[in-house]
């Protein structure tokens, strides 16, 4: 038989499967390299598209922050207007209260009896006063209390009179009505 040297074709055939395993190692790594770059683009591109709207959301929720502050500042300016308007209504309501309490005092006292004075304390009158007699006092308190402006009266005190013995001295308490209200307290 016939020596063949088959060293040089397997030497070449060596040296083709190693180019063809180094083309492949190169084609895999650069399509990894795209798969990688191609997936990392998309997440990219989503992270910022999500820093967008995260952006947007932001703006808009400075806009409504600024809203509400501006409706806040409106509900203690309608706040301030509505207590004003009260307080005109109340002072309206109670400008003619002193001639209407006098019109009363006069309605309600009877003859023979004399106001000495008259304080007026919020709600409360305070009267001292002389009287011909007990009678015309009890009159005085019935009076009172069908009054539709004085209620509760409370007498504290009767005296006869030291300087003049036909008068006797006395204190009566008095509320008058509706104004708790007109001052916006409750009764």
């Amino acid at each position: 038989m016939a020596h063949i040297n088959l060293l040089p074709w397997r030497e070449a055939a060596r040296k083709e499967q190693q180019k063809q395993y180094l083309t492949l190692i190169t084609a895999v790594a650069l399509f990894s390299f795209i798969l990688v770059f191609a997936i990392s683009s998309i997440y990219s591109a989503r992270l910022d598209s999500q820093h967008q709207r995260n952006q947007y959301l932001q703006a808009e929720i400075t806009k409504l922050n600024r809203q509400i502050t501006e409706i806040r500042d409106l509900n203690e300016t309608k706040t301030s207007l509505q207590q004003r308007m009260a307080l005109i209504a109340q002072l309206q309501g109670s400008r003619n209260l002193g001639t209407q309490i006098m019109d009363e005092i006069v309605r309600v006292v009877p003859s023979g009896v004399y106001l000495v004075s008259l304080e007026k304390k919020g709600s409360s009158l305070l009267i001292n006063g002389r009287s011909e007699s007990n009678n015309r006092l009890a009159n005085m308190i019935r009076q009172v209390e069908d009054s539709e402006l004085l209620s509760e009266p409370l007498l504290e005190f009767i005296e006869t009179g030291r300087s003049n013995q036909l008068l006797s001295d006395f204190r009566m308490h008095m509320q008058v009505k509706g104004f708790d209200m007109m001052q916006g307290e409750t009764p």
